[in-house]
């Protein structure tokens, strides 16, 4: 009796989170939330922040340009018969047959003509170029997460508007059946009526399928498995956007971080003329440098020999066939590429905005249009249903009248969810984070 207890308990227990979980996993999914997933899991964003590493990486690389390189070398020679160990100017100190040396040698660059600066500015600015990538792919994902969001949304209306219209197809042809039994309506109408349910059922298919798609296109941007099944929350709905043009358009070239990368590539080109234009300058450097000789490995004999010197060095290019003034000209060729390039990202800019801003404006007045469409074919069809019901009309009238709504129905959510992504995309274009 008590072994029977426990395993009823243990089947409850079980039975109450089973049912837990699966309340959890019907738990529709937010638009912010898809939003954080996809940021989350994306393998673009994540290659765009290990692209920022990667600058910081090499502007750490360009600071220690400016510190002392340090370098050391430890030789042994083995010779067939002996030979001097010593330097030269000390006298020979002895023979041996292996010779060990040590030598050292520290130098610090102290004027470059401005190229190890240059050079450092120019790998800053790479860091600050990679965190506007990063912006960028930030946009660009949340935009995609906004427009398939929207685009389920689509789907599931349209499907909502299939099955409506079967629905009403169905009721038609149950009328027509009961008409022609009492002879009240020729074969042909009754034939008419269950074609139009079959084509209905068709599309219903197919609108089906574009869900299916939908969803499954949507679980890949947040990288799961294709066939996760989900709900979304509804939000396709009609709120005014209040953005006018020009302070959308100025809000556009004052936040695009394209725009803000485009400048960043101009001043690295022109560090890259400072840095070509540096060859024209003397390199001037400090050195010293160790050297100690022995018989022994440990080059701690009684006849080791050392010595150290001091040297200032400054080297100049005095003659390398136009080399240099190549290089500061095909430098000062990409700088003006490079502001042509922000100036065609700036044009683009401007007719994306405004491309966006229209496409918002017609949705706008298609929401308008398309509304008062249902409420005229939702009374049209009651009418020819009415009229049909005293023989006044015909099935075909009825048929059609359905197929009217349904179409009225299906612009008012293609203009609903039209106008959502319209919005999406200006605001993406004008480059804000949503939310």
């Amino acid at each position: 009796m008590r072994i029977r207890w426990v395993i009823g308990f243990m089947v409850l227990v079980i039975t109450f989170q089973g049912s837990a979980w699966a309340q959890q996993q019907k738990e529709p999914l937010t638009l912010e939330e898809s939003i954080k997933i996809a940021l989350e899991r994306s393998l673009s964003l994540h290659a765009a922040r290990e692209g920022v590493v990667g600058s910081q990486f090499r502007q750490k690389q360009a600071l220690t340009n400016f510190l002392p390189l340090w370098t050391g070398q430890y030789s042994a020679t083995v010779y067939n018969e002996k030979t001097t160990v010593g330097v030269f100017g000390t006298g020979v100190m002895a023979q041996s047959r292996d010779v060990y040396n040590f030598n050292t040698t520290a130098v610090q660059p102290l004027f470059t003509g401005g190229a190890n600066l240059a050079n450092y500015r120019l790998e800053k600015m790479g860091v600050d170029l990679s965190k506007t990538d990063v912006e960028i792919f930030k946009r660009d994902i949340i935009l995609q997460v906004r427009e398939g969001y929207y685009n389920i949304l689509r789907a599931e209306k349209f499907r909502d508007v299939g099955e409506q219209a079967v629905k009403n197809f169905e009721a038609q042809l149950e009328v027509s059946k009961a008409f022609f039994e009492v002879g009240l309506i020729p074969k042909n109408d009754l034939l008419q009526s269950e074609v139009r349910l079959a084509n209905g059922r068709q599309v219903l298919v197919t609108v089906e399928s574009n869900l299916a798609l939908a969803k499954s296109s949507f679980n890949i941007l947040l990288r799961r498995d294709v066939n996760t099944p989900f709900q979304i929350v509804d939000i396709l709905e009609y709120k005014p956007a209040p953005y006018r043009f020009e302070e959308s358009l100025e809000e556009a070239l004052r936040q695009r971080p394209e725009i803000k990368g485009a400048e960043l590539v101009v001043s690295q080109a022109k560090e890259a003329v400072k840095i070509a234009r540096s060859e024209y300058f003397p390199t001037i450097s400090l050195g010293g440098n160790y050297l100690r000789l022995d018989e022994e490995p440990g080059l701690q004999s009684e006849i080791s020999t050392e010595r150290w010197s001091v040297q200032a060095l400054a080297t100049i290019t005095l003659w390398n066939w136009g080399n240099t003034s190549y290089k500061v000209g095909e430098s000062k060729v990409r700088v003006t590429q490079a502001e042509d390039s922000k100036g065609q990202l700036v044009e683009g800019i401007i007719l994306e905005v405004k491309q966006n801003y229209l496409n918002l404006l017609q949705a706008e007045k298609n929401i308008g249009v398309s509304e008062k469409s249902i409420e005229q074919a939702e009374e049209n069809l009651r009418l020819n249903e009415e009229r049909y019901k005293y023989q006044v009309a015909t099935a075909t009238d009825v048929l059609d009248a359905v197929t009217l709504l349904a179409q009225a129905r299906v612009n008012y959510y293609g203009a609903l969810s039209d106008f959502n992504i319209a919005k999406a995309r200006l605001e993406r274009s004008m480059g804000r984070v949503y939310p």
